[in-house]
């Protein structure tokens, strides 16, 4: 039975990966680094930005330490910020899909994006009032593709509704956009619908419950089957 649904943010709700690509480019580039579109969808969508900072400063041999990292996402932020606020677009039936689900099932975010990201993404469709909890790069520990995000959305939905009894992982669905996405997500024991607005098709089938190209024409009530099989 379906109760909750959680939602990545970047890629699911709203078009901005194009965007941290080139936040990360600029800030790594005076890094003496060069990230290529080609090599962040393969490898490193979906990580936050301390997980991207991390991995490719160990790729390329560079020192890795909490002040380093801090300095490049600090330096990250902003840059996003402005490239954003130049142009963000939510994906079509995003916000028709959820005005229809809230009240019918409990929602939830779980993004490796910071908190204030999130909620300027959710106010571009004023959304955010539908979305009582929001799980943040802020609030865990691990990213994606670890199941923190996912598990930590679920445990503050429960502590929130107090549900009776507790909505369990086999009743959530998330919808996700990414393979790291997908695999936190089944790795939380919950069931998955995959967006292809970052990876084809054929990458997403057999990872993913069900894979769409959008949410337009999607009714809540479609997920219902995940939960059943």
């Amino acid at each position: 039975m379906l109760k909750a649904i959680i939602f990545d943010c970047d890629g699911v709700i709203v078009d901005s990966e194009p965007h941290h690509l080139k936040a990360f480019q600029i800030v790594l580039e005076a890094e003496g680094i060069v990230l290529t579109k080609e090599e962040y969808y393969e490898k490193y969508l979906a990580l936050d930005d301390k997980g991207l900072f991390e991995t490719i400063l160990v790729k390329h041999k560079r020192p890795v330490d909490n002040q380093t990292l801090k300095r490049l996402i600090l330096l990250k932020m902003p840059v996003y910020k402005q490239l954003s606020g130049e142009a963000l677009f939510l994906y079509p039936g995003v916000v028709e899909f959820v005005k229809k689900a809230a009240g019918v099932y409990h929602l939830a975010i779980a993004s490796g994006a910071f908190r204030g990201e999130i909620k300027a993404a959710l106010d571009q469709g004023n959304i955010r009032s539908h979305f009582p909890v929001i799980v943040s790069a802020q609030d865990v520990r691990n990213g994606k593709p670890h199941p923190e995000s996912y598990i930590t959305a679920l445990e503050k939905l429960n502590a929130l509704t107090r549900a009776d009894p507790p909505i369990k992982p086999s009743e959530c669905v998330v919808i996700e956009d990414s393979l790291h996405g997908v695999e936190a997500a089944r790795s939380a024991g919950m069931h998955c619908l995959a967006v292809t607005s970052s990876y084809p098709r054929e990458m997403l089938i057999g990872k993913a419950d069900r894979v769409v190209d959008t949410l337009v024409g999607l009714e809540p009530k479609d997920l219902e089957a995940l939960c059943e099989t």
